[in-house]
């Protein structure tokens, strides 16, 4: 339990990081409205029209007779709202990240400047397109990854009893290690962390990662809250890269940062 303690950590101190810091919170909130704006409309249209697609996607189903064709396309409508939605979850943070990408960088950095001991952060030397392009192509590999196990975790879900009790335990689970792991990148990726070695170190500290990124995942299902909760996310996310890394961290400037003991472990 001690790591998932320190990840869930992690997640309160950079909220109230950015409390301290309202302009960073407030630039902050653009990147995600803008997406969240365009997700609403998405699930929106797939909420009026998911049953004609369904119908059209069926025609098979044509011949049955009532109560079952309304029963399966019923079904069948749920189910593709409910993979839509767990899609727009696990890509939200993608989507705003790489919207917000000079801000968030921008914040990133001030976190590290400030819990640094020396006061410095580590900068990638990367003109920003070179960045947006590395960013934008590692988000496509981790929605990529994300929809194959949205896949099979819909596989799962027809198991009875299994299905409907631990399929959804992983699907959290899932959900906030590659929330996690699009969080993390914004740091990782100014120390130059190629996407590989990220993966490597979020497995070797799974329940750390779980207990960030899991509360995280299930928050982000309430409407607006992903919105507001995305800047403090990148900066606990970074003052966890840190520790990931065995980066050394300051005394903190007040009592909700992360103290030296434990960060170095």
């Amino acid at each position: 339990m001690g790591d998932l303690g320190l990840g869930f950590g992690y997640l309160v101190q950079g909220q109230r990081w950015v409390a301290r810091h309202g302009k960073q919170f407030g630039v902050g909130l653009i990147p995600g409205l803008i997406t969240l704006v365009l997700y609403a409309a998405a699930l929106t249209a797939l909420a009026l029209w998911g049953a004609d697609f369904v119908t059209w996607a069926t025609p098979f189903a044509d011949s049955w007779d009532d109560p079952w064709l309304g029963l399966f396309r019923g079904f069948l409508t749920v189910v593709l709202f409910a993979l839509a939605l767990l899609l727009a979850v696990v890509t939200f943070t993608a989507v705003t990240l790489l919207i917000g990408q000079p801000f968030y960088e921008n914040l990133s950095e001030k976190v590290d400047r400030d819990v640094s001991p020396d006061g410095t952060a580590p900068e990638s030397g990367l003109p920003l397109w070179r960045e947006l392009l590395i960013s934008a192509r590692d988000s496509l590999r981790i929605v990529v990854r994300a929809a194959v196990w949205g896949v099979l975790l819909f596989g799962l879900g027809f198991i009875p009893f299994v299905g409907q009790t631990v399929v959804p335990v992983i699907g959290f689970l899932v959900t906030g290690f590659f929330l996690t792991e699009e969080l993390t990148a914004v740091a990782m990726q100014r120390r130059r962390v190629e996407l590989r070695e990220r993966l490597t170190l979020l497995r070797s500290r799974k329940t750390l990662i779980w207990g960030f990124g899991t509360p995280l995942g299930v928050a982000f299902l309430v409407p607006f809250v992903a919105v507001f909760l995305m800047p403090g996310a990148v900066a606990g996310a970074t003052l966890m890269a840190r520790d990931l890394l065995g980066e050394q961290t300051g005394e903190a400037e007040d009592e909700g940062q992360v103290q030296d003991d434990s960060v170095t472990r």
